[in-house]
């Protein structure tokens, strides 16, 4: 009630400043429309009036959001040509600073470095859906980053204001269940990027009964539009496939007769907000809402995708392989090889090393892991605890993974302790299983994994 209230004021406060500023009606030239946002933009950067510049705030993102293509990328472009620093304030603030290095100076040297389009961005975040409007305007922009790369300042920019924004005091964790609003649960479905929803009676699966949880970051300047999201399975034990936690129908065990959540699913939900990172806290605040529940949990671990290996695994050497195993690897093209009892040990006696090389040796050209699910749960403190073996038959986990999933164990005592290892010093935390598999590879030189097109 109270965030429906402030909608309608600065709505109000919008409709009062753009009669008081006596703003025309947008016209139908789309050149007309990128001209003058330009011109609004600077008017919005001098305007000192609150009903004013909440109603140049909403003028702009309603032209912006009728731009075609080329006018949305002249904007962009104009941004990043037209509002960077102030130039004459920067290089008064600098040489102030090298005549006198004082606190004082080096504050004003700080503000006047700021791009001016941060500031723009921010007045735009003061108009009714502002903050909804700027992170469709940046899932816009990353689409035309790579065919314009002199747009990535701009970029930079808003991520730069996201992490402000979006910072962890100002989440919101929600369960979500049956009896969430319909709108979310509808989102829920449709920002599934794991393993697809496939209708109602699926979410409901997933979400209702005792043994299974589902939790979200939510933001006060989206109403029901959840960040991120996490599926949870409550298990006796920790498992190694993924389509029994989701098979229909199933029997439903008793929450307190659970000793394992599995975390086997993590969506994140707004495009826009890539880079901005919520699941480390996600997972550690989930770890907590759990424990509060007073269930008799022992361990805390993932049943996680690996969404590189193939890619990975077909851009190695092979020339050095022995016959049967360079066959072995064409034989996977095969999508019902993991139902040919005569070929499918084969292939497991070949790729179960290689797993193990992927994840503890493979290395980006910045020497981190190449897996980027890896890279996430390790980078949160998590120890990798086992590869598992056809863990994900579904066509898409056997064309990206070989059907291989992992585990990552959240162990609570040790998470800071694996965090510094692997910020620090690169080290990956894996236990003593996962690392007797990779002493059975002997065939692999490894190469970098290849960049996506």
């Amino acid at each position: 009630m109270n965030t429906a209230f402030l909608s309608d004021l600065l709505n109000a406060i919008a409709d009062r400043g753009r009669t008081l500023l006596g703003l025309p009606a947008p016209s139908a030239d789309p050149a007309t429309r990128a001209a003058g946002l330009m011109d609004l933009c600077e008017r919005l950067l001098t305007g000192r009036g609150e009903a004013s510049g909440t109603a140049l705030a909403r003028e702009m993102l309603d032209i912006f959001a009728s731009l075609d293509e080329a006018g949305r990328v002249s904007f962009y472009a104009a941004l990043a040509a037209r509002f960077g620093p102030d130039e004459t304030a920067l290089a008064k603030a600098v040489e102030a600073w090298s005549q006198a290095p004082t606190e004082d100076n080096a504050g004003r040297l700080h503000y006047a470095s700021e791009p001016r389009r941060q500031e723009i961005f921010r007045r735009l975040n003061r108009a009714p859906g502002g903050t909804a409007a700027l992170v469709g305007l940046r899932a816009d922009l990353l689409k035309r980053l790579k065919a314009h790369p002199e747009l990535k300042a701009v970029d930079r920019d808003l991520v730069h204001l996201f992490q402000s924004w979006f910072n962890r005091g100002f989440l919101v964790l929600r369960r979500i269940d049956w009896s969430s609003p319909a709108v979310v649960l509808e989102k829920i479905i449709r920002y599934e990027a794991v393993h697809q929803i496939r209708d109602w009676e699926d979410l409901r699966n997933r979400i209702d009964p005792p043994d299974r949880r589902c939790y979200a970051f939510f933001h006060p300047a989206l109403l029901d539009e959840p960040l991120i999201f996490v599926e949870i399975a409550l298990t006796e034990t920790i498992p190694g496939a993924v389509q029994p936690l989701l098979a229909m129908p199933r029997a439903a065990m008793k929450a307190e007769e659970a000793r394992t959540a599995v975390f086997y699913s993590i969506s994140n939900c707004q495009q826009g907000l890539a880079g901005v990172s919520f699941g480390n806290f996600l997972i550690k605040q989930v770890v907590e809402e759990l424990r509060r529940e007073s269930l008799r949990l022992e361990a805390f671990v993932t049943l996680s995708p690996v969404p590189g290996f193939m890619r990975w695994l077909r851009a190695q050497p092979t020339d050095h392989w022995p016959l049967e195993d360079r066959q072995a690897l064409e034989g996977l093209d095969d999508p019902y090889w993991p139902h040919d009892p005569d070929f499918a040990p084969r292939a497991r006696a070949l790729l179960e090393p290689l797993a193990a090389a992927y994840f503890l040796e493979a290395r980006s050209p910045d020497g981190k892991p190449v897996d980027p699910v890896a890279r996430f749960h390790l980078g949160n403190g998590a120890r990798l605890e086992r590869i598992d073996w056809l863990g994900d038959v579904s066509e898409k986990g056997l064309a990206e993974s070989a059907g291989f999933m992992v585990n990552y164990l959240y162990d609570l005592d040790r998470i800071e302790e694996n965090h510094e290892a692997f910020a620090n010093q690169g080290e990956i935390v894996a236990s003593a299983a996962v690392r007797r598999l990779l002493k059975a590879n002997a065939r692999l030189r490894l190469a970098p994994v290849p960049a996506k097109n």
